[in-house]
């Protein structure tokens, strides 16, 4: 095996004590965390003592033992940040949704090309369980033709976090370009891009001010992808809901890894992202004539594969799992769904 990949973290709020950190410690073959951007603070030492805290950026920019830079800061900083990396001929991996605005990821496409690095975006969600047994399903076509597609990413939060670049900003702050960043990537994963986009994007909390509601139509020709999230589910109903020619598959419950990770457990146990029988989707459907509807086995998640696919594609030149070109086909959608709704009309969306 080719020595680990030396990895750098640009920030450790959320997603590098949750996602990222987790999943490189359990990689010890194919990455080294050489070190870890705390401006102020040292909460990544006890974990991982084997990295160094830098307080600038330019401490990893500048070490030439780095190969890959981690860039999980704040939307408004992936731009600026991953140029510089990739710059200095730095590896790089961006938090979805990539860059808030289509020019930026073309730029930062071409630049990593004309400098030879690989550059993706960590579209964990593409390793969801749901969203993992919903592609076989389709794969299979256990559902005949496929006449309708809904997907759900809500939450509970009637509250306003004051001081979070989340709750402030323009409209490529707020819920669309966060979570909604995902439902459309797996969308575009098992459908392609659409034909036309329709979208209504509300603000519902009290206070609020940014998006944290919206209903988005992907438009197939044959069938609609329907995508909604909400901040203000305080009960959550079905994740997803497929109706075919033969029959429909329903699913509620979340892919129960975040979760797990919050508390500490690590993704390299037995049985990991596993969840509980009374969580895995229904089928109803003809299958080669026979009538079938029970329980379908979900089938687990689990994000470190997204690691273990960079590592390939950088060590052996493997193709990447989340391509930058469908990174920026997704912001390209968002940026639709912001027209739709300040137009109040569906809008056609053109292939580059």
């Amino acid at each position: 095996m080719s020595k680990p990949i030396v990895t750098a973290i640009a920030s450790f709020g959320m997603s590098g004590v949750v996602y990222h950190g987790p999943s490189l410690k359990v990689l010890p073959q194919q990455f080294k965390i050489h070190k870890i951007l705390e401006r102020t603070k040292n909460i990544s030492a006890e974990r991982y003592p084997e990295a160094t805290i830098v307080r600038s950026y330019e401490e990893i920019l500048n070490d030439p033992e780095v190969e890959l830079v981690i860039v999980n800061t704040p939307d408004y900083l992936h731009f600026d940040m991953a140029r510089q990396a990739i710059e200095a001929g730095k590896h790089i991996i961006l938090e979805k949704p990539f860059t808030k605005t289509s020019d930026n990821a073309r730029e930062l496409i071409a630049l990593s090309k004309k400098k030879g690095v690989i550059m993706t975006v960590y579209q964990n969600r593409r390793l969801d369980n749901g969203f993992l047994t919903v592609k076989k399903i389709l794969a299979e076509k256990l559902l005949g033709r496929l006449v309708e597609y809904e997907a759900h990413y809500d939450r509970y939060r009637n509250f306003i976090q004051e001081g979070s670049w989340k709750e402030d900003g323009d409209e490529r702050t707020g819920v669309l370009f966060n979570l909604g960043s995902h439902i459309v990537d797996q969308a575009l994963v098992l459908f392609g891009a659409p034909k036309a986009v329709t979208a209504h994007l509300n603000i519902l909390r009290t206070g609020g001010r940014t998006t944290d509601n919206f209903d988005i139509r992907l438009h197939y020709g044959h069938f609609n992808a329907i995508l909604r999230t909400s901040y203000l589910v305080r009960e959550l109903g079905q994740q997803y809901i497929l109706h075919g020619t033969e029959g429909s598959f329903t699913k509620m419950g979340s892919d129960p890894q975040e979760e797990m990770l919050k508390i500490h457990r690590h993704p390299n146990e037995p049985k990991w992202g596993e969840e509980p029988q009374s969580d895995w989707g229904l089928l109803n459907t003809s299958i080669n004539g026979l009538h079938f509807q029970g329980k379908i086995e979900t089938i687990p998640g689990n994000y470190t594969d997204f690691y273990v696919n960079l590592y390939k594609a950088i060590r052996e030149g493997k193709e990447l799992l989340v391509k930058p070109e469908e990174a920026l086909t997704t912001i390209r959608i968002l940026e639709a769904c912001l027209e739709s709704n300040r137009l109040k009309k569906t809008v056609e969306f053109l292939a580059e």
